[in-house]
């Protein structure tokens, strides 16, 4: 923070994206608390969890407040105080878990802790929101990239266990959109856009 601040006069926007998926456990269809115990268990560990929760969550709380001044320091050169964007995710608004119980809690908290932080901060003028993206083409929902950094799977949104209204995952143009809406307009502060293709419209959050 300090060595930035030497550098750069204010910043306008902190877009925090990074996030990791976790161990995935699926819960046994057999109604024996034992065997669900035992399934769970076995695939995930607290060490785990606490990887989880420092890169989605701890980290975007941290970076957001080593940036807060010079977010608000925007209003002196460009006539209103930087913005902050949180990637969240629709699994963070979801009741299913989807096999990554760690992952859609953390994300919840992602997205409560944008609302928290919106409000908190309204002093300084930092806006701060959030998209929950469905699926989207990347290393983490695919597992590589190309010599492009570009991922390819046209197959993405099968088999999910629930409909996906737009048939197709989203694409970068679209994510882009969404950043581009909320860092220019002023007048949206503390939500939460959901870019999924419709998903939650289709199962319950």
């Amino acid at each position: 923070m300090t060595s930035l601040s030497a550098h750069e006069y204010h910043l306008n926007l902190l877009l925090c994206s990074a996030g990791i998926s976790g161990p995935k456990a699926r819960v046994p269809s057999s109604p024996s608390a034992s065997a669900i115990t035992s399934a769970l268990w076995d695939a995930e560990s607290p060490s785990a969890w606490s990887s989880v929760f420092n890169t989605n969550v701890t980290a975007v709380y941290f970076t957001t407040l080593a940036f807060l001044p010079l977010l608000q320091a925007a209003a002196r050169h460009q006539h209103a105080p930087g913005n902050v964007i949180v990637i969240s995710s629709m699994s963070g608004i979801m009741r299913r878990s989807q096999g990554h119980f760690s992952y859609n809690a953390a994300k919840e908290a992602t997205v409560h802790l944008s609302k928290m932080m919106s409000t908190e901060f309204e002093g300084t003028g930092v806006r701060v929101n959030s998209i929950a993206p469905g699926y989207f083409l990347s290393e983490m929902t695919v597992g590589g990239s190309d010599e492009r950094q570009k991922s390819e799977m046209s197959e993405m949104v099968r088999g999910k266990g629930h409909p996906v209204p737009a048939g197709r995952a989203g694409s970068d143009e679209e994510m882009a959109m969404a950043c581009l809406f909320l860092a220019r307009n002023r007048c949206v502060n503390g939500e939460v856009v959901a870019v999924d293709g419709g998903v939650l419209e289709q199962v319950p959050g």
